[in-house]
């Protein structure tokens, strides 16, 4: 090949070198983040807090099959399967993954120490070791904790003032939560600003449940705190059961209890919960570190009445409660 016909073969190629650089860019502008969702439950009893998290990724300018893919890994209330699971995520080289609820997040935690990780968890993240502190957690896990440790005081106080005549209201711990500690630590403050006894009952397996209500009566309790936890949320229904078969007035942390059938409730709303985890989501995929974005904490707390669970107690149900009440089920 002579001079000039070289010269003429190197534009020609440089041409459909150039001529490509458009449809690479486009190629490059097709491809969407993945994150991963990890939660121990099974979709079904997800359905309204995933509506929640996309509401967040939407605010945050993500809407999922469009410039966002998610990939969804349940366990189906088995948390041995969780660490699999995340595993799994992992090997797919998710941009991010969301882990709802302690197990999943710790579960996550332990699968990566790069991949960001942005959880909804219901006890203290740090107490769990999910963070190192609130404002600054370090490494790749941020997120949005449900909660606070004077909640457990405001439920048992307006439990109180649903049974005024309650003279000892037991808390229900679960003795291999992180927050155990915490609970009991809080339970003779509380019952010296109320008044009353708080004896602590620990349940850590359905046997655990059925002997801790059994032993209500005998111990003179009359009405029972229930933590938002995570054993105690998977046995929701058997534990509303339990409250209806002793008759026992309880407050729960979720509004879940009280749609099953249970008194009241008082918490962090799930679904805003939720949603401002997808927020957090949105500006990790826009390139902030989750160890400079601080752990958020509820600004919202729902009150929820069952009247006809009042009635079946006997119970009148107070005029400031109910004027309080986020949500009241008749």
């Amino acid at each position: 090949m002579q001079f000039d016909q070289l010269k003429r073969w190197e534009f020609i190629t440089l041409l459909g070198g150039v001529a490509a650089w458009p449809l690479a860019a486009h190629g490059q502008q097709a491809a969407i983040p993945v994150i991963g969702f990890l939660r121990n439950s099974s979709p079904d009893a997800s359905t309204n807090l995933l509506a929640a998290l996309r509401r967040g990724l939407n605010e945050a300018s993500y809407i999922e099959g469009q410039n966002l893919a998610i990939e969804y890994r349940w366990s189906d209330d088995r948390s041995d399967r969780l660490g699999a699971l995340a595993a799994d995520l992992v090997r797919r080289q998710c941009a991010l993954i969301v882990a709802a609820g302690n197990a999943a997040a710790l579960a996550a935690k332990a699968a990566t120490p790069t991949i960001p990780i942005v959880f909804a968890t219901g006890d203290d993240p740090i107490q769990v070791g999910l963070v190192a502190s609130l404002n600054r957690p370090g490494g790749n896990v941020t997120g949005m904790s449900l909660f606070t440790s004077d909640m457990i005081g405001k439920m048992a106080q307006q439990l109180k003032e649903m049974a005024p005549g309650a003279a000892a209201i037991a808390y229900l711990i679960n003795p291999s939560s992180p927050s155990e500690e915490i609970y009991a630590r809080e339970a003779p403050v509380v019952a010296s600003a109320l008044g009353i006894r708080i004896p602590v009952l620990n349940a850590s397996t359905e046997h655990d449940l059925d002997d801790a209500f059994a032993s209500l009566g005998k111990t003179g309790v009359n009405a029972l705190v229930v933590p938002p936890e995570p054993f105690f949320d998977s046995q929701r229904d058997r534990i509303v059961a339990l409250a209806a078969r002793y008759a026992v007035p309880m407050i729960a942390g979720l509004r879940e209890y009280v749609v099953a059938g249970g008194l009241m409730s008082y918490g962090a709303s799930l679904p805003d919960s939720y949603r401002r985890a997808g927020i957090y989501v949105g500006r990790v995929l826009r390139g902030e570190k989750p160890a400079d974005l601080p752990v958020m904490q509820p600004t919202k707390f729902d009150l929820v009445l069952n009247l006809k669970t009042a009635k079946v107690l006997g119970l009148a149900v107070p005029d400031r409660l109910l004027a309080l009440a986020d949500e009241v089920i008749e």
